[in-house]
């Protein structure tokens, strides 16, 4: 059944048993050594495209700069930046949330990305309190603090161990593939429009999206969606809406909200998080 993926952290009943992972140095795992045959497997990438753009990776180019005839990257409407935490450090140190974020890589392109994501190692695979972190390249820093991500929040899906591969794996397809575009819409003169102008310092549109998080811990694995504007609720059910359709929820899986204000007052990711009770049409 659908709703035996998710489970609810106070509800031991949804949690499924894990093994005990044995203490000591960990190496780490962001990055495998060789090549997975992890194929495609999605076709959220189909909005993402942009016709005659300019933008490839230099891995894309032959040695006189030029794409090669037939291989033009196929490049993403936003660059993004995969990055990667452990809460310890070599010899089982605990280190602060902060010094324990590493970056991975920046990419722009269909092509860059699966590049990229086929010689990461899935979340199974990964120690408890680990992280996977994905974020539009304008954000400096993944943290609540960053001025892109201070006034919003994210939406919080607990996962029992053993079946957050397949569900990562669509979200940051849905992210990629501009899935959420249409949730950061405005009503203009009664009228729908799509676009609307950044209010940073920047002036550079930034999408609603900042980005996704997946957490493995020791009785479940946690995977977050942040956007940019915690006070728009309207936007935020869109999201909700989004997430459940993308990621084929049932209508019993458990959805949280916490806005990282509130994060920062408790100093805490999921502490405390308002769990969504709207009923699903």
């Amino acid at each position: 059944m659908a709703n035996s993926y998710f489970s609810n952290y106070s509800q031991s009943r949804f949690l499924a048993n894990s093994s005990q992972t044995p203490s000591g140095t960990q190496p780490t795992p962001s990055i495998q050594t060789g090549p997975k045959s992890r194929l495609p497997s999605s076709k959220h990438f189909s909005t993402s495209i942009i016709p005659g753009s300019e933008q490839s990776t230099s891995k894309e180019k032959t040695s006189n700069g030029s794409s090669p005839k037939g291989s033009e990257p196929h490049p993403l409407r936003n660059t993004w930046v995969f990055w990667f935490r452990q809460q310890r450090a070599p010899g089982n140190k605990l280190i602060s949330y902060e010094e324990g974020i590493k970056k991975i890589s920046a990419f722009a392109s269909v092509e860059s990305f699966w590049s990229l994501w086929t010689h990461l190692a899935p979340p199974s695979a990964l120690q408890p309190t680990t992280d996977y972190l994905l974020f539009h390249d304008g954000i400096r820093r993944p943290v609540w603090e960053d001025p892109v991500n201070i006034s919003g929040g994210k939406w919080i899906i607990r996962l029992k161990k053993g079946v957050a591969d397949r569900i990562w794996e669509d979200l940051v397809l849905a992210v990629l593939g501009d899935q959420f575009d249409k949730c950061r819409q405005v009503e203009e003169n009664g009228e729908i429009a799509a676009n609307w102008e950044d209010g940073s310092d920047s002036g550079a549109e930034l999408p609603e999206i900042c980005g996704c998080t997946i957490s493995v811990r020791q009785s479940e694995d946690i995977i977050s969606l942040w956007n940019r504007l915690d006070g728009d609720v309207k936007v935020r059910e869109r999201i909700r809406d989004t997430i459940r359709k993308v990621l084929h929820l049932s209508p019993s899986t458990i959805m949280e909200y916490k806005s990282n204000n509130d994060s920062m007052q408790d100093k805490s990711s999921f502490r405390n998080s308002a769990i969504d009770r709207t009923p699903v049409s």
